[in-house]
């Protein structure tokens, strides 16, 4: 899973969000190093709806304009978290062999 699929996941995860507040979660889980563009989320919304990880919530206009909320289905929290599980069991690899290197403290 790439990382702003993962992290638009995420931002779904608690409550449905429309696209500005998905761009602004993204944003903040992120630290600030993952900021999408409008463009790159909805394709990204619709690639996901397609394969049934997001649904629309609810449409409702505001001054004008359709504002669509999403929110993360059951199939998608299972992604979300079997992918949370796989970078855990990276991350920890990754630790693994940098304590094992001597220059990070490892044996020598």
């Amino acid at each position: 899973m790439q990382e702003p699929t993962f992290l638009i996941l995420t931002a779904l995860a608690v409550e449905p969000r429309h696209g500005y507040g998905v761009i602004q979660s993204v944003t903040a889980l992120s630290g600030g190093e993952v900021k999408l563009r409008a463009g790159t989320l909805y394709g990204a919304l619709d690639r996901l709806t397609e394969r049934g990880l997001v649904e629309v919530d609810r449409e409702e206009a505001v001054d004008g304009r359709l504002r669509r909320y999403y929110r993360l289905t059951d199939s998608g929290a299972g992604a979300l978290s079997a992918e949370a599980a796989r970078l855990r069991r990276n991350a920890s690899a990754a630790e693994t062999q940098l304590r094992r290197r001597p220059s990070f403290g490892g044996a020598a």
